[in-house]
């Protein structure tokens, strides 16, 4: 079955769920003419979308106080938007695990001939859903089940073995001084990231920048464009692009 025709079942299996209150794997089986492991296999991938919750031989809707759209989750679909106009069919990129980097994905069904390498196997799971799927490469090495990506020096070695068009790196805050900061002690798979690739787009929104945390990530000199939205102040925009930073503003709607 196409991905296409998987999409238009999860879609059809999420209104069952909603209008009906729940639903059983047996019964979804029958509905769709398929295997319970393929709906198994729907369910999860959906959960892990965050568009439903899973119970014993079934699943249910979210609960009514979960679907409430968060404002932070538009930011990041706008960032990732506009990420994703700096990418071109047939490029090479690279992706570091994160919630705001996990926003390009659904805008990478646009391209062609995409080649992908991430350490995150929710970004991993989530390009394997696209239509248009990209050849997908995994860094290896050693698993983090906090962050659920993957780290260390194997995954250092592997990276170093490519060269990339562009690398996608997130930050939990861009100190104005210094560079790009994580909470994240294990720095050095984003760096080799950052040297592995000819354009290193940093994605974070605004309310990061200004935002100091101990651990520096990439200084000035690792990388070149900064995605955010449109709530940066502009004279923290100007002190940004005046470090010859590009910086690119979504706006979110």
């Amino acid at each position: 079955m196409s991905k296409r025709n998987t999409q238009q079942r999860r879609h059809q299996i999420l209104q069952q769920i909603n209008d009906a209150g729940e639903a059983s794997v047996e019964a979804l089986a029958r509905m769709f003419e398929t295997s319970e492991v393929t709906i198994r296999k729907d369910l999860g991938a959906m959960e892990d979308s965050g568009l439903l919750l899973r119970r014993h031989g079934g699943a249910i809707p979210l609960p009514r106080e979960l679907v409430a759209e968060d404002p932070l989750s538009r930011t990041k679909r706008a960032i990732g938007r506009a990420a994703a106009e700096l990418i071109r069919d047939h490029h090479r990129i690279v992706i570091d695990y994160g919630r705001t980097t996990t926003g390009l994905i659904p805008e990478l069904d646009k391209k062609r001939g995409l080649v992908v390498m991430t350490n995150s196997l929710h970004v991993a799971n989530q390009l394997r859903e696209l239509e248009n799927e990209p050849t997908l490469l995994m860094t290896g090495g050693t698993w983090d089940p906090h962050f659920e990506a993957f780290q260390g020096q194997v995954a250092e070695q592997v990276l170093r073995g490519y060269d990339f068009d562009q690398a996608f790196i997130g930050a939990d805050g861009i100190d104005l001084e210094r560079g790009t900061c994580t909470f994240n002690e294990q720095i050095g798979l984003s760096r080799v990231m950052a040297e592995v690739a000819r354009e290193v787009v940093v994605m974070a929104e605004s309310s990061k920048v200004g935002r100091r945390i101990p651990n520096l990530e990439l200084s000035w000199d690792m990388f070149g464009t900064l995605v955010t939205d449109s709530g940066i102040e502009d004279k923290v925009c100007a002190q940004l692009e005046s470090r010859g930073l590009r910086v690119i503003c979504a706006e979110v709607k």
